[in-house]
């Protein structure tokens, strides 16, 4: 009856937009709290600060991964709006309590990584809606947004930190999040119809589909989905590990000022809206899908040895433009995965990427820090600095050198990503039945074993 209810309250026809809207809400709340967070970290955890912030998002990252492909298939059978309800609702429950409870904001917030998993739902819901050729692009507005989101945010709730306090912040972006939920209850309508959900075809879920590595080891039949989230975990690694301290490194090591890099944030966000809406679209016509992934590749590579290597201001500067025109992989990754996948997997196989790179939220916090530790850098609040750290001379950014080189191999690794999807790439997501199904594409005539031909993510007892 729920479920029924929350379909029926929404407003037209499902769009891009509506995902826009949802993606743009929730990301843009939990960027107003940039500075207080890293004022209560200070204050909750005084010793080991950044310690205990890689665990916290350790933990998160990790159960993100255990629940996503679970989430996703799970939407592929009930529809996508009932459970994009549920993850947003638990992304956002943690913002009210960071200044209440302290503790519990960090518990919980640890804990919604169950739920954390907003974009696997969103671009499940995006293939619903468009065809093939759009979908790139429709990935690159959504991971656009996302980019907008944190254009002014950052800089917004750290003006209203310094001149009201951090309660009014943590108010504002509980406001935003509650006109997020009740933007997808009341306006958000479903994108998956009823005769497409796998439900209709008596398919049930089995558990084991809750399972991420049971998911990882069926991808392994696959060799194209396997490279593709290969190259997904080699790629965003760094890419999470630099997020996770990069903003503290410019203000300690290239002491950069509160104002430069809100400014930062500011001009890699609109530079990364252009990559992903006009820059990118303009690639996939003219060099692919494929040729677009390598480039964006090529990109953050050259962007995390110019970290790596860089010494000042103007260079990282100079790195963060780069860094922007690198923001074009994770859409054109995203549309190469739906594009050997059937409208009724969307949702399992974007599930297990989403859980990839949730796993990765993980572990490259813990492994930069880790880095850090090793070469005696610490982690302290911007334009800090130790007498113990004026002595020492560490190699600039030394996570960064190493996340280069993970991106080296995940260039070595996409190289090898099929530019063309043949009929042993598309078994991938067809479906196994004993009686045929109109909408749903018949299997290759080639002769393969049925071990060889198991569907993605798909139950074995079907």
């Amino acid at each position: 009856m729920l479920d029924k209810y929350i379909r029926q309250r929404s407003v037209g026809q499902a769009k891009v937009t509506h995902a826009v809207v949802v993606i743009f809400l929730e990301f843009f709340a939990w960027g107003l709290l940039t500075t207080p967070m890293l004022t209560v970290l200070r204050e909750t955890f005084p010793h080991h600060t950044f310690l205990i912030n890689g665990l916290i998002q350790g933990v998160k990252g990790f159960l993100s991964f255990m629940s996503a492909p679970l989430i996703g298939a799970l939407s592929d059978i009930w529809g996508r709006k009932s459970f994009l309800l549920l993850t947003v609702f638990f992304t956002c429950a943690p913002i009210p309590l960071m200044r209440i409870s302290p503790w519990c904001f960090f518990a919980l917030m640890s804990v919604s990584g169950l739920f954390s998993v907003t974009f696997s739902v969103l671009f499940a819901y995006v293939a619903d809606i468009t065809e093939e050729e759009e979908r790139s692009t429709a990935y690159g507005l959504i991971s656009a947004t996302f980019a907008a989101s944190l254009v002014t945010s950052p800089a917004i709730g750290a003006y209203v930190s310094v001149k009201y306090g951090d309660s009014l912040v943590v108010l504002l972006a509980t406001i935003i999040a509650v006109l997020d939920i009740l933007f997808v209850l009341l306006v958000v309508p479903e994108s998956l119809p009823e005769k497409m959900r796998l439900s209709s075809l008596g398919f049930p879920i089995s558990w084991a589909q809750a399972d991420p590595f049971a998911s990882l080891r069926k991808v392994g039949k696959d060799s194209t989905v396997l490279l593709i989230c290969v190259t997904v975990f080699l790629s965003y690694l760094p890419e999470a590990g630099q997020y996770s301290s990069f903003f503290l490194y410019l203000g300690q090591v290239i002491n950069f000022s509160s104002e430069a890099i809100a400014g930062f944030i500011a001009m890699v966000g609109i530079l990364s809206i252009g990559a992903q809406t006009l820059l990118l679209r303009v690639l996939m016509r003219k060099i692919g899908n494929k040729n677009t992934v390598l480039l964006g590749l090529g990109f953050q590579l050259f962007q995390l040895a110019w970290y790596g290597f860089g010494s000042e201001p103007w260079m990282m500067w100079a790195a963060g433009a780069i860094a922007a025109l690198s923001s074009i992989s994770f859409p054109a990754v995203s549309a190469l995965v739906s594009s050997c996948t059937d409208r009724d997997q969307q949702g399992a196989v974007q599930g297990m990427v989403t859980g990839i790179r949730g796993l990765c939220n993980g572990l490259g916090p813990a492994m930069f820090g880790f880095i850090f530790f090793l070469f005696n850098v610490e982690l302290l609040e911007p334009n800090q600095v130790t007498p113990d750290t004026e002595k020492k001379s560490v190699i600039p950014g030394p996570p960064f050198l190493f996340g280069a080189c993970t991106v080296v191999l995940a260039l070595l690794v996409a190289v090898f990503i099929p530019s063309q999807h043949t009929s042993e790439v598309k078994t991938c997501s067809t479906q196994v039945t004993t009686e045929p199904v109109s909408f749903i594409p018949e299997m290759s005539s080639v002769p393969v074993s049925d071990e060889d031909n198991e569907p993605l993510l798909q139950d074995s007892s079907l």
